[in-house]
């Protein structure tokens, strides 16, 4: 890569922090609130979590919304690098604010990065599968690939062996069971479930699968309703389970593994692999120190993933995205 060329004005970083944070607002998010805003005052853009966004039950500690944040943050950093900006960029820069997640100063040009160009060229494509996955397994020279790509970003990938698959299971049938026979959480469900289409946000019914036998359960966004998708003939036969997890839980910590997050789904992505998080066993205490034993208790579970093929030419909806003016604040 050639060294930064600082012959750029204010106003073409602010252009340049602009297309990034829009690209940023693809990333992917819990119950796809988006909890995050984006702040650009010049060459410097900063980005904060939105604790009002926060799922009061279902991610109690906000975990969740940092990895969600994290993603954003990742989103971001990518699109500058495909279009040939340099940034740097500072995590949790102010202890005395604590929403404020991460500060971003363009600081010059740079010839484009052709790994971050292919990873940005998967932004639109990506989506979250919740169909059932055919026999087709992933190579495992794919997998080598996502493990290195996950620690360049901080955090690591564990790839559940198929005889502790049913463990995995396990682990989330009892999340979601916990979860489900509680009203609160159901009362949280709903109100994310069932958005009015001018929000941009929440789980719609045509993006949620109907219950089917599957290896590892996948949640059931609408247990009182018709979801839109069928989860098809096959049942995760060739599917491949990771789970993304760090040395912590600090919020450094979350913010790193959310952005290894975006990483993976992206690269899956690109290789034409579907995806789909699951992130019932990381919101339930139990079924969180379950995934901490299928890790051998080496560190803490970000998030489980599951990777694979699905046999099938449907097009998936596209979710809902929030306007940028909720988003995206602008200082003159």
């Amino acid at each position: 890569m050639n060294a930064p060329a600082n012959d750029m004005t204010r106003a073409e970083a602010r252009t340049a922090l602009e297309a990034a944070a829009r690209a940023s607002l693809r990333a992917p998010s819990v119950f796809n609130t988006q909890p995050w805003k984006w702040r650009i005052t010049g060459d410097v853009m900063e980005l904060s979590s939105d604790p009002e966004r926060r799922l009061g039950v279902t991610d109690a500690d906000g975990r969740l919304l940092l990895l969600s944040c994290g993603g954003a943050l990742h989103h971001a950093r990518v699109a500058l690098a495909a279009a040939g900006w340099v940034a740097d960029v500072r995590r949790l820069p102010d202890e005395r604010r604590p929403d404020l997640l991460a500060r971003l100063r363009v600081t010059g040009r740079a010839t484009p990065d052709p790994a971050a160009k292919d990873l940005a060229g998967a932004i639109s494509r990506r989506r979250t599968d919740r169909r059932a996955f055919g026999a087709r397994p992933v190579p495992e020279e794919t997998l080598a690939r996502l493990r290195r790509l996950i620690e360049a970003q901080g955090a690591y990938l564990h790839v559940v062996p198929d005889d502790r698959v049913p463990e995995l299971a396990v682990a989330v049938d009892e999340a979601a069971d916990t979860e489900y026979f509680d009203p609160a959480y159901r009362t949280e469900l709903t109100r994310w479930t069932s958005r009015p289409a001018w929000t941009g946000d929440g789980v719609p019914p045509a993006t949620a699968v109907e219950p089917a036998l599957r290896r590892v359960p996948a949640r059931n966004f609408l247990p009182d309703g018709s979801p839109g998708l069928l989860a098809g003939a096959d049942h995760d036969e060739g599917a491949t389970y990771v789970i993304l997890f760090g040395a912590g839980d600090t919020p450094a910590d979350l913010l790193r593994g959310g952005e290894a997050m975006s990483a993976l789904l992206l690269r899956a992505t690109s290789e034409g692999l579907a995806t789909a998080p699951i992130s019932e066993a990381v919101e339930v205490a139990w079924p969180r120190r379950l995934l901490r034993r299928l890790l051998s208790d080496v560190g803490e579970p970000y998030l489980v993933v599951r990777l694979g093929y699905v046999d099938s030419d449907e097009v998936l909806p596209v979710s809902p995205r929030r306007d940028v003016r909720e988003t995206i604040q602008i200082d003159e």
